[in-house]
Formats: C-alpha cells, sequence, structure tokens
C-alpha cells in the first residue's frame, strides 16, 4: 500500500481539501504539521491514485511538498483513528437568565456510545464519509462550544444557517439544541449527501442545498421567521471575508471558526463594520481560533 501525502499552507487548506476530494472521492486523512501547514494523504495503488500533475494542480500556490510511502495495509483503520469521539462540556448556567443546555458527545458510527447518555448529555452521531468534519476538529469544536454558549443565552432558539455544513455537525447539533429551521449549505455534493444522511441517522429535520459562496448571495431563510438567522461558518479566512462582503442580510448572531490566532481582528472587523456587530467573545485550541460576534 502506497501513501501519497501532499502538504499545503494552512491558510488556504480548506480550498485545497475541496479540490483533493474531487481526485480521491474516498476521502483523504489531514494531519497537522506545526502552525503553519497541513498534510493531506490519500492510500492506495500506484494505479489508483491522482497524478503527481493533477495533484500539483489541485494545490496550486498552497502547495510545500508531495511525498510518496510505503505503508501497511491498515489505511481503513488510521482513517478511522484520526476520526475520534469528543465531549462538547455544557456551558455552566448564567446568572441573568437563559436556558440549560446539554453536554454534546459527538461520535462517529465505530466508536462507542457515550457512557453519560442519560444524564444531561446529548449524543450525536457523525459519519463524515467524504466531507469534512466529525467535531474532532479544534475548530469544529471550537464552534461547537459557542454554539452550546449562544443556545444557553437564547430563550427561544430561531433559524440558523450552517455555511459550509461539510458532514453536518453544526447544523444537526443546531436542531438538536432547538434552533429551527436549520439550513445547511455546501460546495460539494458529497457533503450534502453525507449531512442529510447524518441528519437522518440523528433524528433531526435539516434542509441541506449545494450552494457556491463565490458566485451566489447567501439565501434568505423562510420569511415568516420572527428573527434575522443566527450564521455559523467553520470556514477559513479568505472565504470568511468573502462572505462578509457579499452576505445580503445581517445574522443575529455569528459564528466563524477556521480562524489562525492572527486572523482573528482582520475578520472580526469586517462583520463588524458590515453589520455593526461586536466581538463576544473568542476561543482558541491548537492554533485554531473561533468567534461569536453579536448586537452591538
Amino acid at each position: 500500500m502506497i501513501r501519497l501525502a501532499v502538504r499545503v499552507r494552512r491558510e488556504q487548506a480548506e480550498l485545497v481539501l475541496a479540490e483533493l476530494l474531487e481526485l480521491a472521492p474516498a476521502g483523504v486523512e489531514e494531519v497537522q504539521i506545526g502552525a503553519e501547514e497541513i498534510e493531506y494523504a490519500v492510500y492506495g495503488a500506484p494505479g489508483e491514485l491522482p497524478s503527481l500533475p493533477d495533484l500539483n494542480a489541485a494545490a496550486g500556490d498552497a502547495l510545500v511538498q508531495i511525498s510518496t510511502s510505503q505503508t501497511e495495509d491498515d489505511w481503513q483503520e488510521r482513517w478511522k483513528r484520526f476520526h475520534r469521539p469528543v465531549l462538547i462540556e455544557a456551558p455552566a448556567p448564567r446568572a441573568s437568565g437563559g436556558r440549560q443546555v446539554p453536554a454534546l458527545f459527538v461520535r462517529p458510527p465505530w466508536e462507542a456510545a457515550s457512557a453519560g447518555r442519560e444524564s444531561g448529555v446529548q449524543e450525536i452521531v457523525i459519519d463524515p464519509g467524504q466531507a469534512f468534519g466529525t467535531g474532532a476538529h479544534a475548530s469544529t469544536r471550537l464552534c461547537l462550544e459557542l454554539l452550546l454558549e449562544l443556545a444557553a443565552l437564547e430563550r427561544a432558539a430561531g433559524p440558523l444557517v450552517d455555511v459550509g455544513t461539510g458532514s453536518g455537525v453544526l447544523a444537526i447539533a443546531a436542531a438538536r439544541l432547538g434552533f429551527a429551521p436549520v439550513l445547511g449549505l455546501d460546495h460539494e455534493r458529497e457533503s450534502v449527501e453525507a449531512a442529510l444522511q447524518n441528519a437522518a441517522v440523528n433524528g433531526v429535520s435539516i434542509e441541506v442545498r449545494r450552494f457556491d459562496l463565490r458566485r451566489e448571495a447567501l439565501p434568505s431563510m423562510d420569511a415568516a421567521a420572527a428573527a434575522s438567522p443566527v450564521v455559523v461558518a467553520n470556514l477559513l479566512r479568505p472565504l470568511l471575508l468573502e462572505l462578509a462582503l457579499g452576505m445580503p442580510w445581517a445574522p443575529s448572531h455569528l459564528l466563524a471558526g477556521g480562524l489562525l490566532g492572527e486572523e482573528v481582528e482582520e475578520v472580526a472587523s469586517a462583520f463588524e463594520q458590515r453589520f455593526a456587530l461586536r466581538l463576544r467573545e473568542q476561543r482558541h485550541s491548537a492554533g485554531w481560533a473561533a468567534i461569536w460576534l453579536g448586537p452591538a
């Protein structure tokens, strides 16, 4: 078995991942290399792997290195070990009111159920398939933490849009926390299918559509909704800045992940200036950051 690895600059990693999934639809392994680089790897026999010219074109200016190595025939188990279960603790009750929300235990289907399911833990089962995200990535965990904080603040959760939904983990968590209606948007057909399948497994109703952030305006929610939607966007800096410029309406709250620490101020300012939002909270983990912006 051959392992073909593509190392790219972190700030463009998500864009490269989308291109690589076109070449390797069975999925890729992601490994964080220091603070500046991400490595994506695919496994297979020589004739089954993408060609080097295709990989060069897919990675573009983000490319750092391409390498191949022999590996044991256990890549499927290695891929499963990358997607680990994660427990997102419930926030402490607020003195000013709000509501009690559960902790979230997010796991892939091959991992055992949470032992504490009966004690205020909502379990979410996410099969990543060919999509991004089971909850194990630091950026996704930070967004889930902020989503719990927002849900605890909102006495009546309203509509929510998840931009770049991937496997649907954030949209599904939002539906479990009472947000409705929930709309997931993603450019990749595989992600739309994975999100719908995961929603069905978890017994929640969400709408999922294909959407190209660079070419389409963010769709409006149900006109009958009493409040502007919350927007969740676990994307990288370039796409978040495009969202800030092109979003045709102001969100009630914005949760944005996929940021490096030094990118927080720039992205927060873009939304603050356009929609008069203010930075309520930011969280950091493993070099990644997520922010929560709300009404000024």
